[in-house]
């Protein structure tokens, strides 16, 4: 018995391990590449709009592919399709490292992206399916942590490797630790026991969703370069009403509408994450060009200035995460959300002589608001899900974080172009700049009021477990 006790722990601990390496991975790639974005530019003697597509890509088809994997994953084994994206997320690292031109790199990015949709829709649901529910929020915590710490290292790290190897090796340092990743997932993580279903894969749902959400991402993001981004934008929301439908009458349906109608707390807990990162996603891109355009300060101060919130949130995520396995998720949750709420009002406020203080503590504020969400609100819609669809559920709330920031990036795009009518962000143009920043954060403030009653509304968790 008590070995058996050590193989289960130690069995709990590679898989914690290896799932909080591969999300601080994919976080890191994503914060990392934007600092060696002008290297590559220069290298390939590229333009702003060509190299757009070096992130983009990447965005682009782990969104689009996060649905299709999630089922995949609860169809066939969640392990088996986890393995399958560390092996393409090192082997497309290296392939990127070696790219000759810029074509050939956006194609490796965009299977980089296709192979990191399959760790993101089942890193998740592997913890959950591996972890009592008393543990739940404990180790999603931590792997909310590995998230953020990926973000915060990834332009402070991402900034030697470039300056002092290169771009190149950029890419060769995700291949070698993916490979290890891969490694540990390979030889000590056990492949859970797979119901044998007679269900079929949803191809033709997956043909119309896997365009419809990439169609519907560019759009939002792009919305304000010209005709064909808001076109696009329009399409892929009809095709998503379109897949909608088509689900609802589907016998074996990639996304089951039953999930969002059998549970209040799975429907608003997702329609939380999609509110709070359309309201705080941007945040640091508005913060970044009012320290170094309106405040005047050079890049380097400005990001450690903004390196103080994702530190707050690595720190107090896990234990935010472990407070919601003792209070119900909705408490925690909705409380990060309140706070985020008054951050966001309070930067709406800001002009050009608040005191530098009051910005690093606004940003510290709505790092631990943000903490006391995330990991609680996953773990809400974790544990809000059947045990068949750990895969689909972890997909959605991805698919709801993606849109959340295309959303929050196409706002901000919005009211810039309101007010600066292309203005270049100079000093001269900083009182235009301020004035919209003010602006986009007073909206971001109704948008995250609006969230606390959709985290509100999501109702009990912890006692639907018990009773179950």
């Amino acid at each position: 018995m008590v070995d058996e006790n050590r193989r289960s722990e130690t069995r709990a601990t590679y898989i914690l391990t290896v799932c909080t390496l591969a999300s601080f991975l994919t976080a890191f790639m994503g914060s990392s590449i934007n600092l060696a974005i002008p290297t590559i530019g220069e290298e390939f003697q590229a333009g702003a709009l060509d190299l757009n597509w070096v992130v983009s890509a990447f965005l682009l088809t782990s969104a689009a592919f996060l649905l299709p994997f999630g089922r995949l994953a609860d169809l066939y084994g969640r392990t088996r399709v986890f393995r399958a994206g560390l092996c393409g997320y090192a082997l497309f690292s290296l392939l990127s490292s070696l790219a000759p031109s810029l074509p050939l790199l956006i194609a490796t990015r965009a299977l980089h992206g296709i192979s990191s949709a399959m760790i993101f829709s089942t890193a998740t649901a592997l913890l959950v399916a591996f972890f009592p529910a008393q543990a739940r929020g404990r180790v999603l915590g931590i792997n909310v942590a590995a998230v953020y710490t990926g973000l915060s290292a990834g332009p402070f790290l991402g900034g030697i490797i470039t300056h002092y190897l290169g771009w190149r090796l950029l890419f060769g340092v995700n291949a070698v630790l993916g490979l290890a990743a891969l490694i540990i997932a390979v030889t000590k993580l056990e492949g859970e026991p797979v119901t044998p279903r007679r269900e079929k894969f949803d191809l033709s749902g997956a043909l119309l969703s896997v365009p419809s959400l990439a169609a519907v991402i560019y759009g939002a993001s792009s919305f304000s370069l010209g005709f064909l981004p808001k076109l696009l934008l329009v399409l892929g929301l009809g095709g998503i009403l379109l897949f909608v439908l088509q689900e609802s009458r589907a016998p074996f349906p990639l996304l089951d509408v039953g999930l969002f109608k059998s549970s209040s707390a799975f429907t608003f807990s997702n329609l939380a994450a999609l509110i709070s990162y359309s309201s705080t996603y941007a945040v640091s891109y508005i913060i970044s060009l009012y320290l170094q355009v309106v405040r005047g300060l050079e890049a380097q101060t400005a990001g450690l200035i903004l390196l103080v919130q994702p530190v707050v949130q690595v720190l107090f995520s896990p234990p935010a995460g472990q407070l919601s396995d003792r209070l119900e998720p909705r408490i925690v949750a909705s409380t990060g959300m309140a706070l985020n709420t008054i951050g966001l009002f309070l930067f709406s406020l800001f002009n050009a002589r608040t005191p530098m203080a009051l910005v690093v503590a606004n940003l510290m504020f709505m790092g631990f608001g943000f903490a006391l969400f995330s990991s609680p609100n996953t773990n809400a819609v974790m544990s809000s899900a059947p045990r068949a669809y750990y895969g689909v559920a972890s997909s959605i709330l991805g698919t709801m974080r993606l849109l959340g920031q295309a959303f929050s990036m196409a706002v901000v795009a919005l009211i810039f172009n309101l007010y600066l009518k292309g203005s270049q962000f100079t000093p001269a143009a900083a009182p235009l700049l301020l004035r919209s920043m003010n602006v986009a954060f007073l909206v971001f403030a109704v948008f995250s009021l609006g969230g606390i009653f959709a985290s509100l509304a999501r109702g009990q968790i912890h006692r639907g477990e018990r009773e179950g």
